[in-house]
């Protein structure tokens, strides 16, 4: 049994692998070919080559379960066309022994998959982002027209309101602007900076012009009254700094992706935005599509051996390919349909990661047992009808 489950891991790696190279491959050309007009003297072709590489770990992570899926499908449907299953079968391996057995072949790749999850893939998109703000100048993730907003409580109680222009590499800021309201609703302090820079809690701004309101000018506007005393004043400062509960990583964290980080990040951030009333229902489902991330894989192969499985005796590998192709892309749709859904319909975070992994799992596993069933079935069916036939 042994030496069996060996010799159809080396399938299934060897599959999986040629099929994740074709894939990143293709997707690749793809998206050299769209991004080639950017190219400039500002933007050599080696930069976007670079950008591509940086890619290669967040795009295997996406391609990942698909790609062991078709590859599964592939090796699985060689062994048939090669009678190497009837030969498993005859020897008195059930299908539901050999769906332990990919199960079992499956824990490597669920180990590197958590690596690439945890590890590989949060630290590329942070040097991917880093990068197309070095060499671009920007980076799209979670910005308005205006740029990048967040809110704060400030230490003396009241709300502080933060917007970031533009983000500069290693998690540094440029044309950033504070606005400060001490009751929640009053303005008092506005603050420009035309760079900014994160240290030991505080943020640390340079070349600063500060415009002070008084607190009574909104009763001297609301009374069309002339002040004796100026109501507005501003001041330059080389430096200014302020308490701050944003860090570098929680800026970072808002131009990246959620499933892109890591499980601490994300436990961060979202830490931070509850503690600023912020909404955080888009990280805590990323945080449970994580933890799922490893269960999608040994889905793909429960997916995967009832399509391998049938029809043993004819092979049909092409077709078998093209019906893994077509679940694997149906599979991925009702998966980000259920993102969509449980966040406009505030499901569980917990539904929403995991509803499409356990209803594939089910399917899968209902079509194991009927396949291994089926000449019962069929009996008890061809029963019946003869049954009726001889009473009528």
């Amino acid at each position: 049994m042994r030496t069996a489950r060996r010799y159809l891991a080396r399938e299934i790696y060897r599959s999986t692998a040629v099929v994740l190279l074709a894939l990143m491959g293709l997707f690749m050309f793809f998206t050299l070919v769209d991004e080639l007009d950017s190219v400039s003297a500002k933007f050599p072709l080696t930069a976007l080559f670079y950008l591509q590489a940086l890619s290669v770990p967040t795009r295997l992570y996406d391609l990942l379960p698909i790609g062991l899926l078709i590859g599964a499908i592939l090796a699985l449907a060689g062994l048939a066309q090669r009678n190497e299953l009837v030969i498993l079968r005859v020897s008195g391996v059930s299908g539901m022994g050999l769906l332990k057995m990919l199960w079992i072949i499956s824990i490597p790749i669920v180990l590197g998959a958590t690596v690439l999850s945890e590890i590989i893939t949060p630290i590329a998109e942070i040097k991917s982002s880093e990068a197309n703000l070095l060499m671009r100048g920007r980076v799209e993730g979670g910005r308005l027209a205006s740029g990048y907003w967040f809110k704060e409580p400030m230490q003396g109680g009241g709300t502080r309101i933060i917007n970031i222009g533009r983000l500069l590499a290693s998690g540094n800021a440029a044309d950033l602007r504070i606005y400060e309201f001490p009751d929640g609703t009053s303005l008092s302090l506005t603050s420009a900076a035309e760079s900014a820079r994160f240290a030991d809690g505080q943020l640390i701004m340079q070349n600063v012009l500060e415009t002070r309101i008084a607190p009574e000018t909104k009763e001297i506007l609301a009374d069309a009254k002339v002040s004796d005393k100026p109501v507005v004043v501003k001041e330059t400062f080389a430096t200014r700094k302020v308490e701050t509960t944003l860090t570098a990583e929680r800026l970072v964290a808002r131009i990246l992706t959620p499933e892109r980080m890591t499980l601490k990040a994300l436990h961060d951030y979202i830490q931070y935005l509850d503690s600023n009333q912020l909404q955080s229902d888009r990280q805590v489902v990323a945080v449970w599509r994580k933890l799922a991330y490893p269960f999608t894989l040994v889905v793909m192969l429960t997916i995967a051996a009832p399509i391998g499985f049938m029809q043993t005796r004819r092979g049909g590998v092409g077709a078998k390919v093209f019906l893994g192709i077509l679940l694997g892309t149906g599979f991925f749709m009702i998966n980000q349909l259920a993102l969509n859904v449980g966040l406009l319909y505030k499901w569980p975070p917990v539904v929403t990661a995991l509803l499409p992994n356990i209803g594939a799992t089910v399917l899968a596993l209902a079509a194991i047992m009927a396949m291994e069933h089926r000449n019962a079935i069929i009996n008890k069916t061809f029963g019946v009808w003869l049954g009726r036939r001889a009473t009528a």
